[in-house]
């Protein structure tokens, strides 16, 4: 399978479960809101009934309703429909509201009873309630008469209920049409008692003197009321699945085009740099891939890009080296050829000298293809060192005493500067020796007579520092960068008459970075050059 299947796979996988967690978590939400709404629309339906019974408890009457049903629609924003149990409009808040009165919704009329629900002392009920219901008949008809009488007259009322749940009312200017309420009891009556009479139990006796209570009030308490709430076809408080369908699928879309533009996102730059491997493969090292951006995929493509450059620099390193071993194998073995062919027709004379350059010409051809060798074990990581404990002072004393013949020969002065405590490093000697005999050889062609080569060690904390420096004629700033090139010499000729095979600097800074040091030259025209070679010391 494709990594773009895969990667919009994964993605679908996860879009398709996030979009079912979200959808079930606001399912679960809107649920829990639905209820909380039905939950507050009972609270609203428990104010509104309890408000308009409080009403008529405190008024005596349903004059003067209207404000309430008002407010309390106001309030609630519901639709409130209040009339008699016989039907008798008493006011409707759509009417209050100035509009035509809608159909009222097919839900049940909550009923709403004004009358005070009496309260029964306990202890001896059969005794002394019968007396006391019968006083608070007389009283709650006088109460309700007056209280009515004042909400008529507009008068403030100021109500409390008594011991037995008879509201009393005050005012503190009480209209003279309004006498105050006195009322004498009134006996029960036979019929009362009858209905008395099968209620043994004491909690079963105190239900039959409500309703004793409550058929002597009721032709002069306010009737009863039938509240109707809302309106016919009022969309109830529901969830509506399809937003949330709409939703959900929307964000499958939105997850699904991402992962696409994702996938693309991944695969044009990995489509890119597999066109370019293919083409480095195919022999195009000029083939990299664009690079925009600081993210994985541009490091990716940075790094390919990267990896192209050093195989096309090694590629032409390459070229280079088989073009430069050409060349300087060339002309010695063109020229050993003809002395051979010349010796073997008789052209030329074996004579001693002929002979002799001839051998050292050879020699020269084996010196090439030996350091050649050297410089392909040691870049390799193949070249065999053996370390040891290696006193600097000494090897360079020794390399001094190996070159001075040469030294002497060429009117240079060579000279050793040591401290004169011991500066040791971990190396192999014999692979140090041929590097400083490299440097030392280089410097004492590159002096003129009178001049003088100085090969000096110091100690700097952790490191050792070895230095060569002689008052030859320099290298010029452009050639510094390629000293340790392989074959290049400061003539730009490749004159041979040094002697030297062009690989000995190439060989010293291989072995010196294996050793984990660094050699490094500064060089001046007309004054001279100085190599520094920079070792760990031990301790």
């Amino acid at each position: 399978m494709s990594f773009r299947l895969r990667v919009l796979g994964l993605l679908t996988l996860v879009a398709m479960a996030a979009t079912a967690a979200t959808g079930w978590l606001t399912l679960r939400q809107a649920n829990r809101q639905v209820q909380e709404t039905v939950t507050a629309g009972r609270q609203e339906v428990a104010r509104i009934t309890g408000e308009l019974r409080t009403y008529g408890f405190t008024h005596g009457t349903w004059e003067g309703l209207s404000p309430t049903v008002a407010s309390l629609a106001r309030d609630t924003g519901q639709r409130i429909r209040v009339a008699t149990e016989s039907d008798v409009l008493l006011t409707d808040s759509d009417a209050l509201a100035g509009r035509t009165p809608r159909e009222p919704s097919g839900q049940p009329a909550v009923l709403v009873d004004p009358r005070p629900v009496l309260v029964v002392p306990g202890g001896e009920v059969r005794r002394v309630s019968m007396k006391r219901v019968a006083t608070a008949i007389a009283d709650y008809r006088a109460e309700v008469s007056y209280a009515a009488c004042l909400t008529g007259a507009g008068a403030e009322l100021t109500v409390r209920a008594d011991a037995l749940g008879i509201p009393r009312a005050s005012t503190d200017h009480r209209p003279a049409r309004c006498p105050a309420p006195s009322g004498a009891a009134d006996p029960l009556t036979p019929a009362d008692l009858t209905a008395l009479g099968p209620c043994e139990s004491e909690q079963r006796f105190v239900g039959c003197l409500r309703r004793v209570f409550n058929a002597r009030v009721a032709s002069v308490a306010p009737p009863r009321l039938e509240v109707r709430l809302g309106v016919r076809n009022e969309s109830p408080p529901t969830l509506a699945a399809a937003p949330t369908v709409a939703v959900a699928a929307g964000v499958a879309l939105a997850v699904i085009a991402g992962a696409l533009l994702l996938s693309r996102a991944v695969l044009r730059p990995v489509r890119a740099m597999t066109v370019a491997a293919k083409g480095l493969g195919e022999g195009d090292l000029g083939r990299r891939v664009p690079v925009s951006g600081r993210d994985e995929i541009a490091q990716l493509g940075g790094a390919f890009n990267r990896m192209a450059d050093s195989i096309q620099a090694g590629e032409e390193r390459q070229r280079r080296l088989t073009g430069d071993i050409a060349h300087e194998l060339r002309t010695p073995l063109a020229n050993l050829r003809g002395y051979l062919e010349a010796l073997r027709d008789g052209v030329v004379d074996p004579t001693p000298e002929l002979l002799d350059s001839l051998h050292r010409e050879a020699l020269l051809q084996q010196r090439i293809v030996d350091d050649l060798q050297d410089l392909a074990l040691a870049e390799a990581g193949a070249l065999t060192y053996h370390p040891t404990e290696v006193e600097l002072g000494e090897l360079l004393e020794a390399g001094r005493l190996a070159h001075l013949a040469q030294a002497e020969a060429a009117g240079v002065e060579l000279r050793v500067e040591s401290p004169a405590s011991a500066v040791r490093v971990a190396a192999d000697a014999d692979r140090l020796r041929q590097v400083v005999g490299n440097l030392v050889g280089n410097a004492i062609r590159a002096t003129s007579v009178g001049g003088s080569v100085t090969l000096g060690v110091v100690g700097r904390g952790e490191l050792a520092v070895v230095e060569v420096r002689d008052t030859g004629k320099g290298i010029a700033v452009g050639d510094v960068p390629y000293v340790f090139d392989r074959f290049w010499r400061v003539d730009a000729a490749r004159g041979r008459d040094t002697g030297g095979s062009g690989l000995g600097l190439s060989i010293a800074r291989q072995i010196v970075t294996d050793h984990r040091g660094v050699i490094e030259v500064r060089s001046e025209v007309g004054v001279g050059t100085t190599f520094t070679i920079t070792l760990p010391r031990t301790t």
